[in-house]
């Protein structure tokens, strides 16, 4: 049976007080599609870059939590342990947050510079998930 340690448990309850957060992007967009919101229904680049936000942040938190429980069952070194436990959260919040700040103005018709976080917490992601595959496969091998 997998020993889950104190780093895990600790990174795991952060990832999952975080989920409210994402819960309450949902809403938001729901709210802004049911009152047929000026500025976001008239608007597709917004529409896409909220959509893409809240999907990315949903579903790269529940990576997270994935990802702490894997980095127990290997033998990380602690630099490259707490590289992935904090980077894929990181990429949970740098990436929405990207998405979601390059078009806050209703009147956006291109993300401004805020789009650099995507690519910030892509690269983040990378690295933590190439760390952690690596080491996977070596510790089974």
């Amino acid at each position: 049976m997998l020993q889950i340690s104190n780093d895990s448990r600790i990174m795991c309850g952060i990832a999952l007080i975080s989920v409210p957060t994402v819960l309450f992007g949902g809403v938001f967009l729901l709210g802004m599609l049911r009152t047929r919101e000026a500025g976001y229904l008239d608007n597709p680049i917004r529409q896409n870059l909220f959509r893409a936000g809240h999907a990315h942040a949903g579903v790269i938190l529940i990576l997270s939590l994935i990802c702490q429980l894997l980095v127990d069952s290997i033998n990380l070194p602690g630099v490259l342990a707490w590289i992935v436990r904090i980077g894929v959260p990181a990429a949970a919040i740098l990436m929405p947050l990207g998405f979601f700040l390059s078009v806050l103005s209703p009147r956006s018709e291109r993300p401004n510079g805020a789009i650099r976080l995507v690519y910030l917490g892509g690269v983040k992601l990378a690295i933590s998930v190439l760390i952690l595959g690596v080491g996977l496969v070596r510790a089974g091998v």
